[in-house]
C-alpha cells in the first residue's frame, strides 16, 4: 500500500518550484490560469506516486476526482462559505472562480502523465 519512489519526488518538488513562480512571476492570461492548473495536477500526481502503491489509473481518477471537487467547491464559494475571503493563502489554495477551462485543464494534464507514467512505467 505504501512505498517511496524517489524520482516522482524529485518531479513533485520541481513542479511544487515552477508552480510558485508561475504564481510569484507570470502575470499573463494563459499560463498562469491554464498552464498553472495543467501543472498541478501533475504534481499532485507525482505526488501520490511517491508514496503510495496503487495502479496509476487509479491515482490518476483519485487525482482528477479531487481536482475537480476543488474547482466545484469554487463555484460553490467554498471560500466564502468557510469565512476565508480575504485570507490570501486560502483564495490560492482553493480558488475564488470556477471555470470550464479549469476542468480542461485538469483533464489533460491528468490524461498527459497518466500516458508518459504508462509508458515509462
Amino acid at each position: 500500500m505504501f512505498t517511496f519512489k524517489k524520482n516522482y519526488l524529485i518531479i513533485t518538488i520541481i513542479l511544487f518550484v515552477i508552480e510558485v513562480l508561475i504564481a510569484l512571476y507570470i502575470k499573463d492570461n494563459f499560463i498562469r490560469p491554464y498552464g498553472g492548473d495543467f501543472l498541478v495536477v501533475i504534481l499532485i500526481y507525482c505526488f501520490l506516486r511517491t508514496f503510495l502503491k496503487f495502479p496509476p489509473f487509479n491515482i490518476a481518477i483519485a487525482t482528477l476526482l479531487f481536482a475537480y471537487a476543488v474547482e466545484i467547491g469554487q463555484y460553490f464559494k467554498l471560500v466564502e462559505i468557510l469565512g476565508l475571503e480575504g485570507i490570501r493563502l486560502a483564495e490560492i489554495i482553493i480558488g475564488t472562480g470556477y471555470s470550464n477551462y479549469d476542468m480542461l485543464a485538469y483533464t489533460l494534464g491528468v490524461i498527459v502523465v497518466y500516458f508518459i507514467d504508462r509508458r515509462n512505467g
